[in-house]
């Protein structure tokens, strides 16, 4: 088993590798994430000026001079926009902005790669959304812990999942940075929101667009096909749909 922790897009980003592979090959394969991690940093951060992201939402590029990554991310915001009936909105903010989507697919587009090359068992986790396939060792599956909203060195729920993408979206560390796209102002009616699914750079996305949709965003969450979620209210309510695949005690 190999553990890597590098701080890339502006946040401590954890690997865990558990397959049964010689050293060098997992080395090998830590490498490979995170170079790529570093790869979409240089095109997507907006804290670059000089990054293509920056440069197009200055209209010093045009979509056609980007690389193909920044169409393709672009394509699929323009998808979740539909999906989340104009909460998932890059322009928000006033500028181009689709880091509420990239970091879930950087994720996901790295453990995708990882099993292409012959990784069954793992775990990457980016500032807290979360991609995991395969199991823990000695486990069934993996472990992920929801962080409470207010306790910062508590967890609110444990999560056990398997080729799976857990994400949350929350007002608790970064403030109220999420903007309500209708008013313009930014969304306070919920704490934390945590949507579980097969795909990160969506669920990502989802997890967004609800805490912008405040609490209508719990009855939207509820009617997501194939999605699982867990929410906590600024004032304090907490709640989980159904088959949000809570640990058991142990």
């Amino acid at each position: 088993m190999l553990v890597r922790v590098e701080h890339v897009m502006g946040m401590a980003v954890s690997l865990d590798l558990a397959d049964p592979l010689p050293v060098p090959e997992l080395e090998r394969l830590a490498d490979e994430v995170f170079a790529w991690l570093r790869l979409v940093d240089t095109t997507f951060s907006t804290y670059q000026a000089d990054s293509e992201i920056s440069r197009l939402g200055r209209g010093e590029l045009r979509r056609s001079d980007c690389s193909p990554l920044v169409g393709e991310v672009l394509d699929r915001c323009a998808e979740l926009w539909d999906e989340t009936r104009g909460y998932f909105d890059i322009m928000a903010g006033g500028r181009l902005d689709p880091s509420g989507y990239v970091k879930g697919w950087a994720v996901q587009r790295a453990c995708d790669r990882l099993l292409l090359l012959g990784s069954s068992h793992h775990c990457l986790n980016a500032g807290g959304d979360v991609f995991v396939r395969g199991a823990a060792p000695g486990r069934p599956a993996w472990r992920v812990g929801i962080r409470h909203p207010w306790e910062a060195m508590s967890l609110a729920w444990v999560l056990e999942v398997t080729d799976m993408a857990v994400a949350t979206s929350g007002t608790y560390e970064r403030g109220l940075h999420v903007i309500d796209p209708f008013t313009g102002e930014p969304a306070a009616a919920l704490r934390s929101v945590t949507v579980v699914g097969p795909d990160l750079g969506t669920a990502d996305a989802y997890a967004t667009a609800a805490l912008a949709m405040g609490e209508a965003g719990i009855d939207w969450l509820a009617q997501l096909p194939n999605h699982e979620c867990a929410v906590v209210t600024e004032d304090g309510r907490a709640m989980r749909s159904d088959g949000l695949p809570v640990a058991p005690s142990t």
